[in-house]
């Protein structure tokens, strides 16, 4: 199947290099289009949905076309590829891990660094709590963005649906804020909250059935999620963050903006069990999902 193999070849090799990588392409695309961007408020956001909309449209198109061309080795290895570029397992695990290096060693300020990769926040005053609490729900919210979101659009929609949330998301990523992109950003920041919906929500519930199987709390994460998801100004990162808190029995907390669950202060120690909850949530939900294939339970 394409996405195991992708999948496969993600934990195998990581990312690919920048030149060849399609969400490069897709960030100039995004890019080039902001840049042309009116200045005025009201003309700001309707140039806005343009910079959104027709990279997703073009990549949806794109993906649908290579979905209905017929079998071929270069054909199988195009899509392999191009699903691959929608999601980064390997690589949201492994910028965690370094973080819980760093941080088992001491070194606060290489850690500091080390969490600019998963992270927009500024790390330079961060205590290292914060600094695992930070990378732990980074891990929590990249498994619905960058994981199972893609699944899910691939599974119900092929390999455009696929692209075309891979760039809603990195379209959210570069102008979805407040700030310089307050109204440029308005229809990035509404269309991932809408593209991201169902991922949030069923990656909490992934977080909730796989903490058995890694020794968390699987009480501790339903009730969590359902009493402090709403503390996040997103309206979904909330689900997987607040899970995850509970799941691991931790405070997880951005200071002046939210604090998930009631427990300990995280710790190196507490990214890494992050790492394999993450991972067997990622798996309980690949399971599941291609377990809806035609044929799957012959």
């Amino acid at each position: 199947m394409l996405w195991l193999s992708a999948l496969a070849i993600d934990l195998a090799f990581g990312e690919p290099p920048r030149a060849l990588h399609p969400v490069v392409l897709m960030g100039w695309a995004i890019g080039t289009l902001e840049r042309a961007a009116p200045r005025d408020d009201r003309p700001a956001r309707a140039f806005g949905a343009l910079v959104v909309g027709l990279p997703t449209i073009g990549a949806y198109v794109i993906g649908t076309f290579l979905d209905g061309q017929r079998w071929s080795p270069v054909r199988t290895a195009l899509s392999v590829f191009i699903l691959k570029s929608t999601f980064a397992l390997r690589e949201l695990v492994g910028a965690a891990a370094r973080v819980e290096r760093a941080l088992a060693a001491d070194a606060v300020d290489l850690a500091r660094d080390e969490l600019r990769s998963l992270v927009s926040r500024p790390t330079e005053e961060l205590a290292a709590h914060q600094i695992a609490s930070a990378a732990i729900e980074s891990l929590a919210e990249n498994l619905a963005d960058s994981y199972i979101g893609p699944l899910l659009f691939y599974r119900f929609g092929g390999i455009g649906a696929a692209i075309a949330y891979r760039v809603v998301n990195t379209a959210d990523a570069m102008i979805g804020y407040r700030g310089r992109y307050e109204h440029l950003g308005k229809a990035a920041a509404r269309a991932d909250d809408a593209a991201n919906y169902v991922p949030s929500r069923l990656s909490a519930l992934a977080v909730v059935t796989a903490a058995p199987f890694v020794c968390a709390d699987a009480h501790g994460a339903w009730q969590v999620a359902r009493n402090d998801h709403g503390r996040t100004a997103s309206p979904n990162a909330g689900w997987p963050m607040a899970a995850a808190a509970g799941a691991l029995g931790l405070r997880l907390e951005k200071p002046r903006h939210y604090a998930l669950g009631d427990g300990a202060a995280p710790s190196a120690r507490d990214i890494r069990r992050a790492r394999r909850l993450v991972m067997a949530a990622a798996v309980l939900v690949t399971a599941a999902v291609l377990a809806t294939y035609p044929g799957a339970r012959r």
